[in-house]
């Protein structure tokens, strides 16, 4: 039985080669597109369970495909670049990717990060429903929905996942570093910027709705979902 379906996009056909044979081996399915119109045609027809993007593709570039793919799909996605800057992360996550890897890498640790990532998504175990309830709010995981007083409000799936780790935790503080590692799920190279934009948006959604909890911002330190007693 196939551990999943992974598809590779990179332009460098002996690095594709390379993870096939790597991933094969930890019988997954593998499919493979050398640039971002290929891929995003491979996304329609071989419905993968993962993506391994590169960013600097002929056609369409990382970015553009990583767009296109969670206009549609929450399918995780761990993008593949030999840039190691710091806003090169901050854009991949800010675009809804579940991971980075920076060339050269080790394929032993690819195959890990997939691996990994699928356990964090519960592809490889049929979870319980995640939900959380509070006054006039209702954070489901499962389904990825957020509502407030009965109303779904329109959430990325990295708000979902950052709000209802706060709100599963009530009264408890995470530092943003915290929140990285255990939402984002890897070491992020101490930048922490994508959380605070997060938990700004979220505030825009989640103001004033209730009096008996609320986003907090516990200076000097980082966050926090309160709950009045």
């Amino acid at each position: 039985m196939s551990a999943g379906k992974i598809l590779v996009v990179d332009d460098d056909q002996n690095i594709c080669e390379l993870l096939r044979l790597y991933i094969e081996k930890e019988d997954f399915e593998v499919a493979v597109a050398n640039d971002g119109r290929r891929a995003l045609e491979l996304f329609e027809s071989f419905s993968p369970d993962l993506i391994l993007l590169d960013i600097m593709l002929p056609e369409l570039d990382g970015w553009q495909v990583c767009r296109e793919i969670r206009k549609k799909s929450q399918c995780p996605i761990i993008m593949l670049t030999a840039k190691g800057e710091v806003f090169d992360k901050v854009l991949g996550l800010e675009l809804g990717a579940d991971d980075y890897v920076v060339k050269p890498f080790e394929t032993k640790e690819v195959v890990a990060r997939i691996k990994a990532v699928l356990r964090r998504m519960g592809k490889n175990a049929v979870d319980s429903v995640k939900e959380v309830k509070y006054d006039k709010l209702s954070i489901n995981l499962t389904n990825y929905e957020l509502k407030v007083n009965g109303v779904q409000i329109d959430t990325p799936p990295k708000e979902m996942e950052l709000i209802y780790h706060l709100a599963s935790n009530p009264n408890r503080v995470f530092t943003r570093d915290q929140l990285l590692d255990e939402v984002w799920g890897f070491d992020y190279y101490g930048d922490s910027r994508t959380v605070d934009v997060h938990v700004k948006r979220l505030r825009e959604k989640l103001e004033g709705v209730s009096d008996k909890w609320s986003l907090k911002t516990v200076w000097g330190v980082g966050y926090k979902f309160e709950v009045k007693e």
